[in-house]
């Protein structure tokens, strides 16, 4: 507690206009093997509020504990249920590996050093950690548009499509990591490089050295990590509600043609299928939007120096992207019918639902309307 009291008393005094004469400042405390690391621009701001560390320190703690309960559970039901081990789903189980360790390496260092506010583990394991944050959200972020790609492939292709194999799906998640790692270990060799960044209680790439080095590699891994996937889950979803649309549309006509009411027992839902599928993909590339885009105004506000960047701004960017990987098992997870199914019967406390609900998954939308259109066209 005693540090706490310190703490509040420094920051008070700054604020009362004392800290000009005492010159204290956000890297104070960093120890003075990594101040080599830190950019001039954080000399000229004061400390932090010691709340706002420890804000931010229980809000990080309680986003692991619900990312690596979720995500456990995630990989866990996926891999040990039969039903749930397709090809498909191996993508599925990337994510949520991906994503539980995005949050047992990011969690527990950041709680340690919002206790301290600072970063008390040395210059490599600094670097270290920003590469493990920059690694498992590219990962994620590419396995989420190869997700969107199987999804195309199946409900626009329909039955004309080839489907993913085993094969198939254990090469694009190699080929997921493979450059993802290569993108995160290039500012090891010069090509940028991780530095504390923000309260100094957690380190990212640099966006502040004013280089060419620099430069190009934030626009490059922008390209890359951000505005590519972005566009082509946008693309996906595009066609295929498109696709389900028409689908719809056939079936309403064959009814007709029929004479019956209609030719799906589940017409009685008040939301349409398309409808359904639309408000996951608005909620997909919603939460994926809102997670990334704070980090990267960030980063692109730095190279370009558009505006003053504060301890504050920054690191509560970083913490909306880790918040992503809570995200992730309730969108790709939980929504899943069999799924639900599965995690009724092995942790009923936690399941989302009853059992006898499952047929009413969002997510399934995909499989009932190719099932239908095969059914339909034979």
């Amino acid at each position: 507690m005693r540090f706490i009291v310190l703490g509040i008393s420094a920051w008070t005094a700054v604020k009362a206009g004392v800290g000009a004469a005492m010159n204290l400042t956000v890297v104070d405390k960093v120890p003075a093997d990594m101040l080599h690391m830190v950019d001039v621009h954080w000399y000229q701001f004061p400390p932090m509020n010691p709340l706002w560390h420890a804000m931010l320190g229980w809000a990080i703690f309680f986003l692991c504990l619900i990312s690596l309960i979720g995500n456990g559970m995630v990989i866990n039901i996926f891999t040990s249920t039969k039903t749930l081990k397709t090809p498909s789903n191996l993508l599925v189980v990337n994510l949520a590996f991906s994503d539980f360790l995005m949050m047992f390496t990011m969690g527990p260092p950041m709680v340690m050093n919002c206790y301290y506010e600072t970063w008390v583990f040395g210059p490599f394991a600094c670097e270290v950690y920003a590469m493990c944050g920059s690694l498992f959200g590219c990962v994620s972020i590419w396995t989420m548009t190869m997700i969107a790609f199987d999804r195309y492939n199946v409900i626009v292709n329909g039955i004309s499509a080839e489907p993913l194999t085993n094969k198939g799906a254990t090469i694009r998640i190699f080929a997921i990591w493979a450059t993802s790692l290569a993108w995160t270990l290039a500012p090891f060799f010069g090509w940028n490089r991780y530095v504390p960044e923000g309260n100094m209680s957690a380190c990212g790439t640099d966006y502040l050295t004013d280089t060419f080095s620099s430069r190009s590699y934030i626009l490059m891994y922008s390209v890359f990590v951000y505005f590519a996937p972005l566009f082509l889950i946008i693309y996906s979803y595009i066609f295929i509600i498109k696709a389900v649309s028409a689908h719809e549309k056939n079936m309403r006509e064959q009814a007709k043609k029929m004479n019956v009411a209609s030719l799906r027992s589940s017409e009685a839902q008040n939301t349409s299928t398309e409808m359904k599928l639309a408000k996951v993909a608005l909620v997909t590339i919603s939460l994926w939007f809102m997670a990334w885009t704070p980090y990267l105004i960030i980063n692109y506000t730095g190279i370009f120096k558009a505006a003053p960047i504060t301890p504050l701004a920054t690191i509560w960017g970083s913490l909306f992207a880790k918040a992503n990987a809570v995200y992730n098992p309730i969108v790709y997870g939980i929504s899943h019918p069999k799924y639900r199914a599965a995690l009724y019967k092995k942790f009923p406390a936690l399941s989302c639902t009853d059992s006898a609900d499952d047929s009413q998954s969002v997510a399934s939308g995909e499989t009932v309307i190719t099932e239908k259109a095969e059914k339909i066209e034979a």
